[in-house]
C-alpha cells in the first residue's frame, strides 16, 4: 500500500517547516515534500539553497519576501492551480513572524488546497527550554526598535496572564531588557540564542541581571526573549523592599543583599545596592 507522500502531489501550496539551526532538525515528511513539489517559495534562495543542496535536492526556488510584490504573490497563486508549491523561510516554521500569511489567506479564499507540515520553531523551542510557565503564553513576534513605541507594547501585554514571548536582534537585547525591567517590574525573565546550534544558551534572571550580563558579554544570533507572568502578589512597595533588604543586612554586604533581592524581586540591583547603603546608614 503506497503512502501519502509515495503518491505524486496534487496542486496547492504545502508550507514546509525547517531547521533553525541543526539541519538534522528537518523531518522527513520535509524531505520528502520539497523533492516532491514543483518549486520553493522562500525568502532568501541564498538560504534555502545552502539547505536544498545539503539534502541533495534540486528544486527550483522563486523569492517571496516581505517586499514580495501583489504580482510576485498573483504569479504564485496561479502557479498552486496548476502545481505543487511549497513555502518556506529561512529558518524555522513559515508564518511565524515571517512572511506568507497574505499567501496562505489568499489561497484558501481562492479554493487553493493549502497543506502545513508540522517541524522547528525557535519560540516553541524556547519556551521548553526556558523553565517558565509553559500552560498558557504569547507569541509577540519582535517588539518595536524606538523605545517609547516599546514601552508602549510591553504596556499594552502587561495584563496578559501568560508568559510573553518575543524575538529580539542582539544589538537590541539590552535596550529590551530595560524595558521589560521598567514596564514589567518583578517578572522572572529568560532569553535564549543561537537554539540548536554549538553555542546554544538559555539564561534566566530578572531583566537587569540578564541585562548587566549581556553588556559585558555581547550576544551574538538569534534571540527569544521571554517574560514570565506577573507575580500572584504583584510587584513589592517600597516598605516590603526596606523590609527584604534588611533582613538580607542582617547576614550579607549591601553589595550581597543587593544581588539577593534582585533576584527576588526581580528589580534593578543597582537601584537596590544605593538603597541598602541608605537603610545600612540609618
Amino acid at each position: 500500500m503506497k503512502s501519502r507522500m509515495d503518491q505524486v502531489l496534487g496542486p496547492g501550496l504545502y508550507i514546509v517547516a525547517t531547521p533553525i539551526g541543526n539541519l538534522g532538525d528537518i523531518t522527513l515528511r520535509a524531505i520528502e515534500m520539497l523533492r516532491a513539489v514543483s518549486m520553493v517559495a522562500c525568502e532568501d534562495t541564498r538560504v534555502t539553497g545552502k539547505l536544498l543542496n545539503h539534502l541533495g535536492i534540486k528544486t527550483r526556488m522563486i523569492r517571496y519576501d516581505d517586499h514580495a510584490s501583489d504580482a510576485d504573490r498573483l504569479r504564485l497563486l496561479e502557479a498552486m492551480r496548476m502545481e505543487p508549491v511549497a513555502l518556506v523561510s529561512d529558518a524555522g516554521t513559515p508564518l511565524i513572524s515571517d512572511p506568507g500569511f497574505r499567501l496562505v489567506r489568499e489561497a484558501r479564499e481562492a479554493g487553493i488546497a493549502v497543506t502545513s507540515l508540522p517541524g522547528a520553531s525557535a519560540a516553541i523551542v524556547a519556551l521548553t527550554l526556558s523553565g517558565l510557565p509553559s500552560d498558557r503564553f504569547l507569541f509577540a513576534g519582535f517588539l518595536p526598535n524606538k523605545a517609547k513605541a516599546r514601552s508602549d507594547v510591553l504596556k499594552d501585554l502587561s495584563q496578559v496572564p501568560a508568559t510573553l514571548v518575543f524575538y529580539e536582534t542582539a544589538p537590541r537585547l539590552c535596550d529590551a531588557l530595560d524595558a521589560v525591567g521598567q514596564v514589567l517590574p518583578g517578572r522572572e525573565v529568560a532569553v535564549a540564542r543561537e537554539l540548536t546550534k554549538k553555542f546554544e544558551e538559555c539564561r534566566s534572571g530578572s531583566p537587569y541581571e540578564l541585562a548587566e550580563h549581556f553588556t559585558a558579554h555581547p550576544p551574538k544570533g538569534e534571540i527569544v526573549l521571554m517574560v514570565g507572568p506577573a507575580p500572584a502578589s504583584g510587584p513589592p512597595d517600597e516598605d516590603e523592599v526596606d523590609a527584604l533588604l534588611l533582613a538580607a543586612l542582617a547576614e550579607a554586604k549591601p553589595s550581597q543583599a543587593a544581588a539577593q533581592v534582585a533576584r527576588e524581586t526581580g528589580l534593578d540591583r543597582k537601584a537596590l545596592y544605593a538603597r541598602a547603603m541608605e537603610l545600612r546608614g540609618q
